[in-house]
């Protein structure tokens, strides 16, 4: 797959999923940002991706090799059957899509990390606010 330059665009929602499970497009994206030859910006993989990748049993080094000899997002769903625990999809898109700001620990550094939940106070998903805070970057 082609390096993406995510100082210019945001990567995709975290809303899709990929092969069933949630977050996988968004993911793909932030590792083809720090291939050869692109720019992560901001976005790193701690977070939603790193639990989703800890929860599927699969290293970001791991992800990185085979989105670096993918094609197609297709080809990385057909490398995560192989060498992920598929099982685990379902109950981490169930996990992300129920994550809320009543979830977070430290609410203070959150606010400080995301300011547009200071001005949006009726964002209340994780996923609606890092679809807001993209799109805030990228007006």
């Amino acid at each position: 797959m082609e390096p993406l330059d995510l100082s210019k665009a945001p990567p995709r929602s975290p809303k899709l999923a990929l092969d069933g499970l949630t977050m996988l497009p968004r993911t793909i994206d932030k590792v083809r940002a720090t291939l050869p030859g692109g720019n992560p910006g901001v976005y790193r993989i701690e977070g939603f991706s790193k639990r989703m990748l800890d929860m599927i049993g699969v290293t970001e080094e791991q992800l990185r090799e085979a989105v670096a000899n993918a094609k197609s997002d297709d080809d990385v769903a057909k490398w995560l059957r192989e060498h992920a625990d598929t099982s685990k999809y379902e109950e981490f898109s169930q996990y992300i899509s129920k994550r809320s700001i009543d979830d977070v620990a430290d609410k203070a550094a959150f606010m400080e990390r995301y300011p547009i939940l200071k001005s949006r106070p009726d964002i209340y998903y994780l996923a609606d606010m890092l679809e807001a805070d993209d799109a805030e970057m990228f007006k």
